[in-house]
């Protein structure tokens, strides 16, 4: 007669791997799928095939806070992010918060975030009340709440950034040293939650170094203890790949910040679609990205994963600095960067700026660009690739592909077509406008004639799938089956959109964006942009509560 502990053996066995089970591959080799026609999608896998490729690869450049010149290989940039996302598992956070600049250690996290989604190993690391689940709810379980980051924009009012990292549920935040005072609100309210210090120096052990390098460490030995099986321990392939990746939220400057869930799916083939759009990748040599667009911004349009996929390099910077921008755009390979208008006016007025010797391809978005701004970028070898699109878009959507017949146009209608948002991306469908005095899901297209005015429409892959615990606003968002952007273009006649206002909310990114017509608008910007000056000159007075608040 069996007994209670033999009948709880028999039980387990189903879970837990026997000597009969297959070995788990020890390499950066993924697990085979189910299907072998079929391979779930997720960006997260782009780093390890990016290490296996190419593991000397310059993968980061950075100029830390100390003033050290930082160089990493993707073989370095990879152990990082595995030994956080070990660090992760280990002491079972699923929901991470991110405050920092455009660090190395931001990039680490992207990826070692999502790598710790899901279950390890066929279940070594479920709780007792967790093996006791179906299959299908564990499963469900797991890919809800696990591996998701919550980015943060720095730049927001303190009562901002606290409501955003209690509303995302965060279970714990990795923050830069410099912005850790902006948390003293959300540490009030949520004493419990543990902050995992960056202190973005060029040392990553001794007295230089910091919690976050320490998490590191700490995660690559735990990976030793459990049988060294580095990146197939993990989950740079998400079990379902329309669970979610991040949730970056909405400036919230005409509403409250709201979370928009991107999936791995959606996150993997925006990424993709970047890479072609902005031409990142290169038969011989190979892309340099300068990061003068923040991560926190819609993910960085997703371009962390983009130049990761192409083996590119990071050029990290912690903040907009022209004259650093034009010296290293001078002396360092770098091919690519994305900025707001207002990034490029000023980068093209900077004292420093010279007719480069080879062009540099620069992704242009949020408030519509001007003709004029393009010629002058165009003079510079800044050579723009204007694109458009929200943070419920991943970041673009829409580019303005430059057509041949353009060359022999006069050359201020050369660059007023330039500065149409243009067509959907090859990762998405055809974009619609639509008219705007209509029953609320109703969608009838506008002429194609450039001068009925309606509402940009997006529809396909690179849709996020919702807002965050908001059912009625996504509602509103998918009205009609197509995501609505808010924002007032004409169609032309080649199908060219081009984009007369904005409504959604202005990002506020590496410089304060400026709305492109006196409205509303702009009285809310300048609000903004005073509190988020002021505000962080106040917090940034006080003294800072020890780096590790609580154990992690």
């Amino acid at each position: 007669m069996s007994t209670a502990k033999t009948r709880l053996q028999s039980l387990t066995s189903h879970f837990l791997p026997s000597s009969s089970s297959p070995t788990v591959p020890s390499s950066n080799t993924p697990i085979p799928p189910k299907e072998p026609h079929i391979h779930t999608l997720s960006p997260t896998f782009f780093l390890p095939r990016a290490a296996e490729i190419e593991p000397d690869a310059e993968a980061i450049f950075h100029v830390t806070a100390n003033g050290k010149t930082l160089r990493r290989n993707y073989a370095e940039f990879a152990d990082r992010a595995r030994g956080l996302a070990y660090f992760l598992m280990k002491h079972g956070f699923k929901r991470v918060g991110i405050l920092a600049p455009n660090t190395p250690a931001f990039l680490e996290s992207i990826f070692g975030i999502a790598a710790a989604g899901g279950e390890f190993l066929a279940g070594f690391f479920l709780s007792l009340g967790e093996l006791f689940m179906s299959w299908a709810d564990r499963r469900n379980y797991t890919n809800e709440y696990a591996g998701v980051n919550v980015a943060v924009n720095y730049r927001l009012k303190m009562e901002d950034i606290s409501y955003i990292f209690s509303f995302g549920e965060v279970d714990s935040i990795i923050v830069d040293e410099e912005y850790l005072p902006l948390l003293s609100d959300f540490r009030s309210q949520n004493p419990n939650v543990p902050f995992i210090i960056d202190t973005d120096t060029d040392a990553t052990e001794g007295q230089l170094s910091g919690p976050f390098d320490e998490a590191v460490l700490e995660g690559l030995n735990y990976d030793i203890e459990l049988g060294k099986h580095g990146w197939a321990g993990l989950k740079a392939q998400a079990d379902d790949e329309n669970g979610t990746i991040a949730i970056p939220f909405t400036s919230g400057t005409t509403a409250k910040p709201k979370g928009v869930v991107y999936t791995h799916r959606g996150a993997y083939l925006a990424a993709m679609g970047n890479v072609i759009e902005s031409g990142l990748n290169y038969h011989s040599g190979r892309c340099g990205y300068l990061w003068t667009l923040p991560m926190f911004h819609a993910m960085g349009w997703t371009f962390p994963w983009s130049v990761t996929a192409v083996r590119g390099t990071h050029f990290c910077l912690r903040k907009i600095d022209y004259p650093l921008i034009w010296k290293l755009l001078k002396e360092e390979n770098i091919t690519h960067f994305n900025a707001a208008p207002t990034v490029n006016t000023l980068l093209c007025a900077s004292k420093d700026a010279v007719k480069l010797e080879n062009p540099v391809r620069v992704t242009v978005a949020a408030s519509p660009p001007t003709a004029h701004l393009f010629e002058q970028m165009t003079n510079l070898n800044l050579m723009p690739v204007h694109v458009y699109g929200l943070t419920e878009t991943y970041g673009p959507i829409t580019k303005g592909y430059h057509m041949p017949i353009w060359e022999i146009l006069p050359i201020k209608e050369k660059y007023a077509r330039m500065a149409r948002q243009g067509h959907g991306f090859i990762t998405g469908l055809p974009i619609r406008i639509v008219k705007t005095e209509q029953p609320e899901g109703v969608l009838i297209d506008v002429a194609k004639d450039g001068k009925e005015i309606g509402e940009i429409i997006f529809f396909g892959n690179i849709c996020a799938k919702e807002y965050l615990k908001d059912p009625e606003a996504t509602r509103k968002l998918f009205a009609g089956g197509g995501l609505h952007s808010g924002d007032l273009a004409v169609w032309h006649e080649d199908g060219s959109a081009q984009i007369l206002d904005r409504a959604k909310d202005i990002i506020i990114s590496g410089e304060p964006a400026m709305p492109p017509f006196p409205n509303l608008l702009s009285k809310q910007f300048n609000q903004n942009n005073v509190c988020f000056n002021t505000d962080f000159q106040k917090q940034a007075a006080r003294t800072s509560p020890p780096l590790l608040s609580s154990p992690c």
